[in-house]
C-alpha cells in the first residue's frame, strides 16, 4: 500500500534545499536515491546538535561512522573474489597443531581463489594470513592496550584496516564474508562465532557456511558441542534445526570441501518483499523443485517454490537461474538445510 509522503515544514524545506545545494557542490546529482540517503545522514547529524547529546556520545557516533565509511571504501576496491573470515586465538603458538591447520587452511582457500580475512594479530590470525599470503588477505585490526594489534605480515598493506570499536569491526567481518572458519580460541573467538550464529538464526544476516576446525587430536569443538547439546538444546533454548548453521570438520580437507560445496549450485539470495529469491549457478529440474516442495513446506507462508527469472526489483546477477517462494521469515535453520539440498542434486 502506498503511503503519502509527510508534509515538510518551511524550516525542513529550507534545510533540504541547502543540503541539496551542498550535494551539488560536490559535483554529485542531488536528485538520486543515493543522494537522498546522504541527505538523511546529514539531517540526522544536524539534529544531534540540538538533542542534548554529550561530547562522548557525539565522538562515538562520529568515529563509528568514519570507521565504517573507510572500511567499506577499502573493501570496495577489491570486489570480485569470494572471502572467508578466519577466527581463532591470538595466543596460539606457531608449533601448535591448530596453528599448522589454520595455515594450511588459509593456503588451500587462497589456492581456490578465495580471499582470507583475519583480525591481523598473532596466533591463528597470523597462521591464516601466512597460509593465504599477503595478496590474498585482508586484515581487520583492533586497538588493544595489552596485545600487539597487528602482525608484521600485514604491515603497510593497503588491505589492513585498524578499528577503534569491536562492533564496527565485527560488522565488517560479516558483511564482507561469504564463509566463516573458526579455530579454537577464547572469549573473543566465541563472541565472533556466536554473533554470526545469532544473526543467521534470527534472519538478520545472509546464510553462509560456518566451519569449525582444529588440529589433529583436538577436542575443543567436541566439548563445545557437548555444551550446546546439554545446556542449550536439551533445555529448549535453541532448536535442533539451529545446529544446521555450523559444521565441525574433522580435518582441513573436510573444512575446505564444506565451504566449496555450499557454493556448488547456490550463488546468493535476497528478499523482494516477503519473496525469497535464490540465485543459482545452474537451474533445477522441475522434479527437483517438486522434491524441495515436499520437504520444506514449513518455510512457506503462501504457495510453493517455483522457478523464475530475475524480478524487476533485483539489480545484480540478472542472468542467473532462480527459484523463489514466499518465506514466512521463520525456521532459518531449516532454510540452511534447503540450501544444502539444492547443492546436493
Amino acid at each position: 500500500m502506498e503511503t503519502t509522503p509527510p508534509v515538510l515544514s518551511e524550516y525542513d524545506q529550507q534545510l533540504l534545499a541547502k543540503i541539496k545545494d551542498l550535494i551539488a557542490f560536490t559535483n554529485a546529482d542531488p536528485n538520486t536515491f543515493d543522494a537522498d540517503l546522504i541527505s538523511q545522514v546529514i539531517t540526522t547529524s544536524l539534529k544531534m546538535l540540538n538533542e542534548g547529546h554529550d561530547t562522548g556520545q557525539l565522538k562515538l557516533m562520529t568515529r563509528a561512522f568514519k570507521e565504517m565509511r573507510y572500511a567499506y571504501r577499502i573493501f570496495n576496491k577489491y570486489p570480485n573474489k569470494r572471502r572467508i573470515s578466519i577466527f581463532g586465538s591470538a595466543r596460539t603458538p606457531e608449533t601448535h597443531p591448530d596453528y599448522i591447520a589454520a595455515k594450511d587452511f588459509g593456503a588451500r582457500m587462497a589456492a581456490a581463489s578465495w580471499v582470507c580475512i583475519t583480525g591481523a594479530a598473532e596466533g591463528i590470525m597470523r597462521a591464516g594470513l601466512e597460509g593465504a599470503k599477503k595478496e590474498s588477505s585482508f586484515g581487520l585490526s583492533i586497538r588493544l592496550p595489552f596485545e600487539t594489534p597487528t602482525n608484521s605480515l600485514m604491515a603497510g598493506d593497503p588491505k589492513l584496516i585498524t578499528f577503534r570499536y569491536f562492533f564496527t569491526r565485527k560488522l565488517m567481518f560479516l558483511s564482507h564474508s561469504d564463509a566463516i572458519a573458526a579455530f579454537p580460541g577464547g572469549v573473543g573467538t566465541q563472541d565472533e562465532l556466536f554473533e554470526v550464529l545469532t544473526l543467521m538464526q534470527t534472519g538478520k544476516a545472509s546464510i553462509l557456511p560456518v566451519v569449525l576446525m582444529e588440529g589433529p587430536g583436538g577436542t575443543y569443538w567436541k566439548l563445545w558441542e557437548d555444551y550446546i547439546d546439554k545446556n542449550l538444546l536439551a533445555l529448549g533454548w535453541i532448536s535442533e534445526e539451529d545446529k544446521n548453521f555450523y559444521f565441525i570438520a574433522s580435518n582441513v580437507d573436510e573444512g575446505v570441501d564444506h565451504v566449496k560445496q555450499f557454493y556448488k549450485r547456490y550463488q546468493s539470495s535476497r528478499y523482494v518483499g516477503d519473496i525469497l529469491v535464490i540465485r543459482m549457478n545452474s537451474p533445477l529440474k522441475q522434479e527437483q523443485i517438486d522434491e524441495l516442495n515436499r520437504h520444506y513446506g514449513i518455510l512457506f507462508s503462501n504457495g510453493n517454490i517455483y522457478s523464475t527469472n530475475s524480478l524487476s526489483e533485483e539489480t545484480d546477477h540478472l542472468d542467473l537461474p532462480r527459484i523463489a517462494f514466499e518465506h514466512n521469515h521463520k525456521h532459518f535453520g531449516t532454510l540452511r538445510k534447503l540450501l544444502d539440498h539444492i547443492n546436493s542434486f
